[in-house]
């Protein structure tokens, strides 16, 4: 099956020939895997050591999440397409919102009640074996995932708040052995489709906020809510 080139197009934010990304990838050895570890050796990276937590905004570049070493859902994808693609791995985005309802918890207090509704999502889809995968579960690193399990071990089945919206808590789909995993998808209520790269994406979707709110998350929200996030990660 012939692929097309544009799903591995270097973009303004997927700026893989960054001399940071560069020099991560040849410190890695990624290049010299096959695509089925080439896919997994990446999305660990992102998922683990790419710390969830809130940057100042969706539209910011792979080199810049790298350097700042966390992210959500749009940001931590955007620094997972340009690695896979600096590996030669086609990938797209696939753009959403979600209930809002999921980031309770997360979010907290005023940031959560001035919060929209809809919140702007994404997940990443990797061409694999002549077959696109949809990965969502490298949103939320490892150790957040588990100090939450633990501080909710009266779950079992579905829950939804910190970032999460799955069917089983204690057994989320979180790894790539050549399958889909997901972490928030339960929450999703609008689908706004797929596209080449978060660029082209976010010329025509994004999070709605009003100039006065945008500049209350930026400046205030987002270290609320990575004040929150901090804290169930360091719970011990």
């Amino acid at each position: 099956m012939a692929m097309d080139r544009k799903y591995l197009a270097e973009t303004r934010m997927l700026d893989f020939s960054d001399q940071s990304i560069r020099d991560l990838v040849a410190g890695r050895n990624w290049q010299s895997l096959d695509d089925f570890s080439k896919i997994g050796e990446v999305y660990n990276f992102v998922r683990d050591e790419i710390l969830f937590g809130y940057n100042e905004s969706d539209d910011i570049s792979a080199s810049k999440v790298l350097k700042e070493g966390y992210g959500q859902c749009n940001t931590k994808g955007t620094l997972f397409m340009a690695l896979l693609r600096s590996v030669e791995i086609p990938c797209r985005i696939h753009g959403f919102t979600i209930d809002k309802k999921l980031q309770k918890g997360a979010m907290t207090g005023f940031v959560y009640h001035f919060s929209p509704d809809n919140v702007f999502h994404s997940w990443i889809e990797v061409f694999y074996n002549n077959q696109w995968y949809e990965l969502e579960a490298f949103i939320l690193d490892r150790t957040y995932l588990s100090r939450l399990q633990d501080q909710h071990a009266e779950c079992e089945g579905a829950f939804c708040g910190y970032g999460v919206d799955v069917k089983d808590f204690r057994n989320p789909v979180i790894d790539w052995h050549g399958n889909n995993t997901y972490i928030q998808s339960e929450g999703i209520n609008q689908d706004f489709g797929i596209y080449a790269s978060p660029d082209d994406l976010l010329k025509e979707h994004g999070q709605e906020l009003s100039p006065c709110k945008e500049f209350i998350y930026r400046h205030l929200g987002r270290h609320l809510m990575n004040h929150n996030v901090k804290k169930i990660r360091d719970h011990k």
